[in-house]
């Protein structure tokens, strides 16, 4: 054999190694934009103080990154998704398909959805049955029938409210907080009309489209996984709101305002305590298969649930996130140390 030859069968033995023969230097994570800047801190103290590489985090929305994700196992696949919901039954099926059969839930804080706009307009004080009304894009007649959303202005809504046309800012279909607020919102103030709650016994198919559907006529804008980019045009209109989480909030009080949801103001402790109804679970996945192969993937894990990071006094409460109760972040902690699935 020639000496140019030699190194064949050493490369032909990489090319037909599966994709996890081969070590991976740097931790691929994509996800909930909720979770995205929390994820962001975490990795940039995770590559200062460890030999390990700063993980590359993609912001793609909860239901694309869970798409990515449950794509199958190696190389090209993340290894952590975020996401601002909980993993559907229909994305763990999806898992299983593509061979991801093994994957670690961990819970890292709770996070309220804000309904806001420009500090420069006064606060709205409104509730989940008028954000329904507001944004459905079906409603009841008078006769009960199913009709087009009629309402163009606030204050056809309520004569308490501004005489400003209905305008809100909000995530696509992949975004969890999209998820989450048609769940908390529009599912729970649809049911507080009469004629819909009647609909759910007689056609319980219509009833879930008419409560889970979002306006299509303008006053509704998908405005994608950015949630600065919402704050920034809240911030130069006065007169549009914007849906995204909490943490953005906080971190922007000087452009934005959270509106009055029920008659509770978002804040740390109402979203802690629970009185703020529009709150939900931060979590983030680990494909098990992984670990062991890409490197840093469990101690990546471990920072993110240290009791620095999400303890009541960690420093991603700064940053907006509410910490778990301290019983909680103990079954929390556990999880990441010992990083048996548990789905």
């Amino acid at each position: 054999m020639s000496i140019a030859n030699k190194g064949i069968p050493c490369v032909l033995s990489m090319m037909l190694a599966s994709p996890l023969a081969l070590a991976q230097e740097q931790i691929n994570i994509v996800g909930s934009s909720t979770v995205y800047p929390f994820a962001t801190v975490v990795a940039e103290r995770f590559g200062k103080s460890t030999h390990f590489s700063v993980p590359k985090i993609e912001s793609t929305g909860s239901g694309g990154g869970l798409k990515l994700f449950c794509s199958g196992v190696g190389g090209n696949t993340p290894d952590i998704t975020n996401a601002s919901r909980k993993i559907k039954s229909s994305e763990i099926e999806l898992c299983k398909k593509n061979g991801v059969n093994d994957v670690i839930e961990i819970q890292i804080g709770y996070d309220g959805i804000a309904f806001a706009n420009s500090t420069k307009s006064a606060q709205l004080d409104v509730t989940i049955k008028e954000l329904y009304m507001a944004l459905a894009k079906v409603l009841p007649n008078e006769k009960g029938d199913l009709v087009d959303n009629p309402y163009q202005t606030w204050q056809q809504i309520n004569p308490d409210f501004p005489n400003v046309g209905i305008e809100v800012l909000g995530p696509p279909p992949t975004s969890g907080t999209r998820d989450a607020f048609v769940e908390l919102v529009m599912e729970a103030g649809c049911d507080e009309l009469p004629a819909m709650k009647a609909l759910a016994k007689v056609d319980s198919k219509k009833h879930k489209a008419a409560c889970q559907g979002l306006r299509e006529d303008g006053a509704f804008v998908e405005a994608g996984e950015n949630d600065n980019l919402i704050v920034q045009k809240l911030a130069s209109n006065p007169n549009a709101f914007g849906i995204f989480g909490y943490s953005f909030l906080d971190q922007n009080r000087d452009k934005v305002q959270g509106a009055k949801i029920n008659g509770v103001t978002p804040s740390f402790d109402a979203i802690g305590d629970g009185s703020y109804p529009v709150s939900r679970s931060l979590f983030f996945y680990i494909k098990k298969a992984h670990v062991g192969t890409v490197a840093g993937l469990h101690e990546y894990a471990l920072a993110f649930t240290s009791e620095d990071a999400i303890g009541e006094e960690g420093y991603l409460t700064d940053r907006g996130l509410i910490p778990l109760s301290e019983a909680d972040w103990k079954k929390v902690r556990q999880a990441a140390e010992s990083l048996t699935p548990n789905l």
